[in-house]
């Protein structure tokens, strides 16, 4: 079943899941410029273009609009970064590995440093008392999921002798942190910049000695 219905005047009406996705994304939208307790239900529903019951036949209260707005924009977030990542399967196993990543890794430092992704990471933990497992959530979606498709494409290089025998997992895991610990000292950052000291360094580290 489609996701529009007719209204009979030519116009199309939005069904339910786009009536949810719009209170979800406005919501988001909301909550990163003024915070949770300045933001209202009503303000909520004048954003998204719904009536305020609407907002309350979706989400039943602002507790459930606040944790769902986050974790829904946590997994737009999440798979812009693992598609980028299958980007690493077009990585030739018998090229050069710091060619072969660099453009795949600084389209992933972009999307870490982009505007959502420093959102999100912010509205977990600026609720994390009366949210305390949002963060984890959030961490579940984002890092984790991006680390797991990471550590996929690593093991494939280091198979074929790209990379050293390693920890896939813990490779990944250092790659990331490569790329997101600049954020915590150097928010205005080139993400290029940051992206390509972090190939330099993990080949430093991983980079084979026939590669």
């Amino acid at each position: 079943m489609g996701s529009e219905v007719s209204t009979g005047n030519g116009r199309k009406a939005r069904g339910r899941d786009d009536r949810r996705q719009a209170i979800l994304d406005g919501a988001f939208a909301l909550f990163a410029r003024r915070g949770y307790a300045q933001t209202c239900v009503q303000e909520v529903a004048q954003e998204a273009g719904v009536a305020k019951p609407t907002v309350y036949n979706h989400l039943h209260d602002k507790e459930s609009l606040y944790r769902e707005a986050v974790e829904s924009a946590a997994d737009r977030v999440g798979a812009r970064c693992v598609a980028i990542v299958e980007q690493l399967r077009e990585v030739a196993t018998d090229g050069d590995p710091r060619a072969g990543l660099g453009v795949p890794i600084r389209r992933l430092s972009r999307a870490y440093h982009d505007e959502e992704a420093f959102a999100v990471r912010q509205l977990a933990i600026a609720e994390a008392g009366r949210f305390p497992d949002l963060a984890a959530s959030v961490r579940e979606r984002t890092t984790l999921r991006i680390r797991s498709a990471l550590a996929d494409r690593l093991a494939r290089l280091a198979l074929a002798g790209r990379l050293r025998p390693c920890d896939p997992e813990l490779a990944a895991e250092h790659l990331l942190a490569l790329l997101t610990g600049p954020l915590e000292y150097r928010p205005d950052a080139d993400p290029a910049t940051i992206a390509d000291a972090a190939v330099e360094v993990f080949l430093r580290a991983y980079g084979s000695d026939h590669a």
